[in-house]
C-alpha cells in the first residue's frame, strides 16, 4: 500500500535509477501517471514527455476497444486482431475514427505542453510510466506503438500491477519494473491511501517545470 503517488513515485524512481537506463527518457501516461513520471525523470535528470494513447472504439460499440491510436510522426494504430475477426472489420474501418483522434491527441499536446513537440527518442531509453495497471490494454497500445519512434529499448515503470498483466506486457517491453505485483489485485487505486484525480492544471504545471534548457532532450 503506496500513501499517495508522491511516495510511490519515490519508490520507484529508486529502483529505475538503480537499473541505470542509458540516455533515458520519460513518457508519462497522463493523467495521473505524471506526478510519478516527474520524479523519475528528475531522479534521473532526464527529460520529460507524455505520450498519448487514444482508444479506438468498435464501430456502434465505442466501449469496446479495437485498438489504439499512440501519439508518433505519424501516429502508430494498433489493433486487436481478435475483436476485427469478431467483427468483421479491417483497418479501412477506423479512418475516420484515427482523424478524429490524430486531432484529439494534438489538442491535448497543446493543452498540456504549449505544442511543444514530442522528444526524440532515437537510440534512447524509452522509460513508460504510469500510477499502475490492470488489464494493460493501453499500456500494451503504447508499448507497441512506440517501437516505430525507434528507441534503443523501452522499458515500463510502474508501481503496481497484477502478476498476469505483467506477464502479458513482458513480451512488449524491454525491460519491466514493478514494485509491487498483488495478486489479489482488484483496481488501481486501492493501492493507495490517498488516490485523487489529477487535473489537467496539475499535469500542465508539472510539465511546464520540465521545459527548461537542462531538462530538454540531448
Amino acid at each position: 500500500m503506496f500513501e499517495d503517488r508522491k511516495e510511490a513515485g519515490e519508490a520507484l524512481a529508486d529502483r529505475v535509477a538503480a537499473a541505470r537506463p542509458e540516455r533515458p527518457v520519460v513518457l508519462a501516461l497522463p493523467r495521473g501517471g505524471v506526478p510519478i513520471a516527474a520524479t523519475v525523470a528528475e531522479r534521473l535528470g532526464a527529460p520529460l514527455d507524455l505520450l498519448l494513447v487514444r482508444k479506438l472504439g468498435l464501430p456502434g460499440h465505442s466501449e469496446l476497444a479495437a485498438g489504439a491510436l499512440v501519439e508518433g510522426d505519424p501516429p502508430q494504430a494498433v489493433y486487436n486482431p481478435e475483436v476485427l475477426t469478431m467483427a468483421g472489420l479491417d483497418e479501412r474501418d477506423f479512418e475516420g475514427q484515427i482523424a478524429d483522434k490524430t486531432q484529439e491527441i494534438a489538442e491535448r499536446r497543446a493543452r498540456w505542453l504549449s505544442g511543444r513537440a514530442p522528444v526524440d527518442l532515437s537510440g534512447r531509453t524509452a522509460i513508460v510510466v504510469d500510477d499502475g495497471i490492470a488489464t494493460g490494454a493501453t499500456v500494451r497500445a503504447a508499448l507497441r506503438g512506440l517501437r516505430a519512434r525507434a528507441p534503443a529499448a523501452v522499458w515500463l515503470a510502474v508501481p503496481v500491477a497484477p502478476p498476469d498483466t505483467l506477464e502479458r506486457l513482458a513480451h512488449e517491453a524491454d525491460e519491466v519494473i514493478c514494485l509491487d505485483r498483488p495478486r489479489d489485485f482488484q483496481a488501481v487505486g486501492l493501492h493507495y491511501r490517498r488516490f485523487p484525480q489529477v487535473s489537467g492544471e496539475e499535469v500542465a504545471d508539472i510539465l511546464a517545470r520540465f521545459d527548461t534548457p537542462d531538462r530538454r532532450p540531448e
